[in-house]
């Protein structure tokens, strides 16, 4: 609500007498002068929309009025040196493991936390990811390396 309240102060005037044209403006406005993040455009852009669309049952276009989208980041990779010089500080044999299949079998963290000792097939060299991403089930590969820490 305090996106609306904001988009009514900015034109000093009830929301239900502005349009799409002054959302497109307002929008603009923060983007380019008040310099919000884009998490923060991105956020009162919804809300205006819901409030038009939802509250107020208006058929504004929206599509039409700029909406940015989330950039993609790519992941931080570490050189071979940072790599063993993780698994050099980490004493405990089952952190030890457990950071082993992460790194080579590339296991998102919530994907190791749910591991059973029944999901690795050490005979095909694959674990068996339950409800992965997306509520997926997949197979991935299981380095000789980290067999040998899950065996210990």
């Amino acid at each position: 609500l305090n996106q609306v309240r904001d988009f009514a102060r900015y034109f000093k005037k009830s929301p239900d007498q502005l349009g799409e044209d002054e959302a497109k403006e307002y929008l603009h406005y923060l983007l380019k002068e008040k310099k919000v993040s884009d998490s923060t455009y991105r956020h009162c852009y919804s809300v205006l929309k819901f409030f038009y669309q939802t509250t107020l049952k208006r058929n504004c276009v929206f599509e039409k009025i700029p909406h940015l989208k989330k950039g993609k980041k790519l992941p931080v990779v570490l050189d071979k040196t940072e790599v063993d010089t993780i698994f050099s500080v980490t004493k405990n044999l089952k952190h030890k493991a457990i950071l082993m299949l992460i790194y080579s079998s590339g296991l998102r963290v919530s994907e190791a936390a749910h591991l059973q000792i029944t999901d690795i097939d050490s005979k095909r060299m694959l674990l068996q990811i339950r409800q992965a991403k997306g509520g997926k089930d997949r197979y991935t590969i299981l380095s000789n390396v980290a067999l040998g820490f899950t065996e210990v």
